[in-house]
């Protein structure tokens, strides 16, 4: 039964996680955001009571 030979699928695993831990976080890391949040400002807004038409 060659799935219980550790040997290739270990190696597999191996350089997967590799790949995962030293190529991919740079490429994701690269990327800038475009849509920067900015601050809201602090003072609170004037609420100014509705006189409703009827």
């Amino acid at each position: 039964m060659p799935q219980l030979d550790p040997a290739p699928w270990f190696y597999i695993l191996v350089i997967s996680w590799l790949v995962f831990i030293t190529i991919i976080p740079p490429k994701v890391l690269a990327h800038h955001v475009h849509n920067d949040p900015n601050t809201q400002d602090t003072k609170t807004p004037t609420m100014d009571p509705w006189n409703w038409p009827w």
